[in-house]
């Protein structure tokens, strides 16, 4: 199980919730976040949304966090990042590792 209910992240960590427009399905997108959210050290998930969005939960301490949303940003090769809408994760939740929600 990647989340989990708790009180208190790590001091000098943030809990970040992005909805991610463009062309994010079909370009290997989820992977991407997957594979920077491991080389960052960054926790949480990412999944498609039925309207053709991508849901990022990010956790992490803040400096890396700010590295993974340029990530999150730029896409792979073949994407195309429009928006990215940025909100706070609900308090309470934590992550254990990086998943692929389906």
């Amino acid at each position: 199980m990647s989340e989990q209910k708790c009180t208190d992240l790590p001091s000098g960590w943030g809990s970040e919730r992005w909805i991610v427009a463009g062309r994010v399905q079909g370009v290997g997108f989820r992977y991407h976040a997957l594979l920077s959210a491991h080389r960052l050290g960054i926790f949480g998930d990412v999944r498609n949304h039925p309207d053709g969005r991508v849901e990022v939960r990010a956790q992490g301490p803040t400096d890396r966090l700010a590295g993974f949303l340029a990530s999150v940003r730029s896409g792979p090769p073949g994407a195309r990042v429009d928006s990215v809408e940025s909100s706070e994760l609900q308090h309470g939740m934590r992550f254990d590792t990086f998943t692929i929600r389906h």
